[in-house]
């Protein structure tokens, strides 16, 4: 709170007297209203009026500082955002269109997760009193529209596109439909909603005289509304709807058609609710939507059958690996001498350094990067930091985080790259903070070209550009680098046996043991472990629902990793007792072929649950999802990587050899 806001509240108090009430107010709300708020969902409160406040300060002195603090939140500013549509998956600026503007368009501060979304919010001419109900009031009125501003309408409506509105960091929700955002117009000889009815519902304290916004619904109107043409020059006078006397909009009205030469008046009212809904719930609305009882019954069938498998395997693998442990260590110490079998026969070549060790280690590396952001962020998650109604939070913080864990991609590349006998390792770890970024940049830019030319607000700015460069060049490959060298002056890995200068022959190996019906076998299960999440994470990338089970996310994703660590070391031990030592690369694909999955799936979605039409936003679609997949890829690779590694030196460190 500023002295100016106090000056607002109380006009003829002295200069001295509103310094010193200044800081009775700083100091009043710290014992008074000391609570914790996670950033940027802190809740707002709004005074009735100003004669409630003064009125307050004469009959309870005591809180008059906690109401005149607040006062200054009295105005309720409605915000615009983007035009969006679940067809085209373009967004647009608000005012691209035909659309009310107020005296001086500003934009707000918007974070770096915002604008990749396409976010563009700006103030608008909705503007009211909090408690005090307004009808039939006119925002602006267009005189004669023009070819192509019907044009431009008559695309967007044809396309299905939705205007989104924010009210104290409330989306507006359709009251006919409870969907975020309300729709633009009509396809019926293109009708367009000209009349907005606001209906802000607020949760009052009585003990202090305040209130909260807790919910915000529209229900949009087509309208031809009918006014005194001679007296338009000053307040323009509406026939079809009167607050004097009580005539308001019912959508019984002929509609406004969008067409050319015609002149469209927009209109509003605004009527407050109290509600029994608290704060602290006010995002239920949005975040019930859909047919919960369906999400949870199927995330906890498929944690079920997932957690079934995943102990079924971790039994039968050590049981049987207990049993030869035991038989190998036996036949050591057996006075005649009897001839290895199975996974033993290739201990001289099981550490053997694989072919492209040096593109591997890169992959790890990356993949550890990912592990890293992906766990930080789900934690926050959880915790709530990353909730819905801090918008954009949620991308702006795996940037962030990716950058900064480059450290630990660097380190456990350079640890794996000395491993197996390398030395260059700058060059290492200049691939280990290229290959993977610098592949999802690439895509990223030709699709943002595409969005660019289609002049979406979708298209990333400049700035911005510049600021993802700078955190990868800035930020991530300088700490790659630093992990690099600290992983490099690390003492190497030593192997638990050791290796021959010429390798053993594999024999001829059964087809069900061929690397390729090997490793797309072992991608089926860990999608299968986030197969149901994926259907509702989909959901809320492309058709614009809100995601907010994070907790149950997080489950899934320790159920995935647990998964893709047991069918890569079934798989390995099933590769070794059939003595094929080539088990780096394939323990790294069998569980991250179910990137592969990911993708199928991911088109089966787009030709069932959307109605996509435009080529470039199909485009879209399968760019991002490549980038997605790519990085699915990397993530469970890494996991079925780390897992066989372990497993691989675990069981020839327990056994004796010669």
């Amino acid at each position: 709170m500023a002295v100016e806001d106090a000056r607002l509240v109380l006009p003829g108090m002295a200069h001295g007297s509103r310094l010193a009430f200044f800081f009775i107010c700083i100091l009043a709300r710290v014992p008074a209203g000391w609570a914790f708020y996670l950033p940027g969902v802190a809740p707002r409160d709004f005074s009735e009026s100003v004669s409630a406040a003064v009125w307050s300060v004469l009959a309870a002195p005591s809180q008059a500082h906690f109401l005149v603090c607040y006062f200054q939140g009295n105005e309720l500013q409605v915000k615009v955002n983007k035009l969006s549509s679940t067809k085209t998956q373009l967004p647009y600026e608000y005012y691209s269109l035909g659309y009310c503007k107020p005296p001086k368009v500003e934009n707000s501060a918007e974070n770096l997760g915002e604008v990749l979304r396409g976010d563009r919010i700006e103030n608008s001419p909705y503007v009211f009193q909090m408690k005090e109900d307004k009808l039939c009031n006119v925002a602006c009125k267009i005189d004669h529209m023009d070819a192509t501003t019907v044009q431009a309408f008559r695309e967007k409506i044809d396309e299905d596109y939705r205007v989104n509105m924010i009210l104290d960091n409330l989306p507006v929700a359709e009251a006919r439909q409870r969907q975020e955002g309300a729709a633009m117009g009509s396809e019926e000889k293109y009708f367009i909603y000209n009349h907005l009815a606001f209906t802000v519902l607020f949760h009052a304290d009585p003990d202090s005289l305040t209130a909260r916004i807790v919910g915000f619904e529209v229900i949009p109107y087509s309208v031809k509304h009918e006014y005194d043409k001679t007296n338009e020059k000053d307040k323009l006078q509406i026939f079809t709807c009167n607050p004097d006397t009580k005539q308001l909009v019912t959508g019984q009205q002929p509609p406004q058609e969008v067409k050319e030469g015609e002149d469209v008046v927009f209109t509003y009212d605004v009527k407050f609710e109290a509600s029994n809904v608290k704060w602290a719930f006010r995002w239920d609305t949005y975040l019930f939507m859909s047919n919960d009882q369906i999400h949870w019954f199927s995330i906890i069938n498929s944690l079920m059958i997932v957690l079934f498998l995943s102990g079924m395997v971790a039994m039968i693998m050590l049981r049987t690996l207990y049993q030869d442990i035991a038989r190998y260590n036996q036949l050591e110490t057996q006075e005649e001498a009897q001839e290895e079998t199975g996974w033993k026969l290739v201990h001289a070549d099981v550490f053997r350094p694989p072919l492209h060790a040096g593109l591997l280690c890169v992959y790890v590396g990356t993949g550890v990067q990912f592990l890293a952001m992906t766990i930080i962020t789900m934690i926050f998650a959880v915790v709530g930091f990353l909730s819905p109604s801090n918008r954009g939070a949620l991308m702006t913080a795996m940037l962030l985080l990716w950058a900064f864990m480059g450290v630990l991609g660097g380190y456990s590349s350079a640890r794996l790259f000395k491993m197996f006998k390398g030395t260059e390792w700058k060059r290492n770890s200049l691939k280990t903070a290229f290959i993977f970024p610098g592949a999802a940049f690439c895509i990223f830019f030709i699709l943002n070209c595409l969005i660019w030319g289609e002049k979406s607000s979708g298209a990333v700015p400049f700035g911005t550009m510049f600021a993802l460069v700078f955190l990868w060049f800035g930020i991530s490959v300088p700490l790659v680098f630093i992990g690099g060298y600290l992983g490099f002056k690390q003492p190497p890995i030593e192997d638990p046996v050791c290796t021959n200068k010429i390798p053993r022959p594999i024999p001829d190996q059964a087809w069900y043991m061929q690397p390729v019906f090997s490793i797309l076998a072992g991608g089926i299960l860990p999608f299968g472990a986030v197969f149901i999440e994926l259907f509702f994470i989909l959901t809320s990338i492309w058709l614009h629902q809100f995601y907010y089970i994070f907790g149950f996310l997080f489950i899934v994703f320790l159920i995935l990793v647990v998964t893709c660590a047991e069918i890569t070391i079934v798989l390995c031990y099933f590769q070794l007792c059939n003595e094929d030592y080539h088990w780096w690369w394939r323990a790294y694909l069998t569980s991250g072929s179910s990137a592969l999955y990911l993708f199928l799936y991911a088109t089966f979605y787009f030709f069932t649950k959307l109605e996509i039409t435009k080529v470039v936003s199909g485009f879209l679609y399968f760019g991002y999802m490549v980038i997605i997949s790519y990085s699915f890829f990397v993530l469970t690779g890494t996991v079925g990587f780390y897992a066989c590694f372990w497993f691989v030196r675990t069981i020839y460190a327990s056994v004796k050899i010669d």
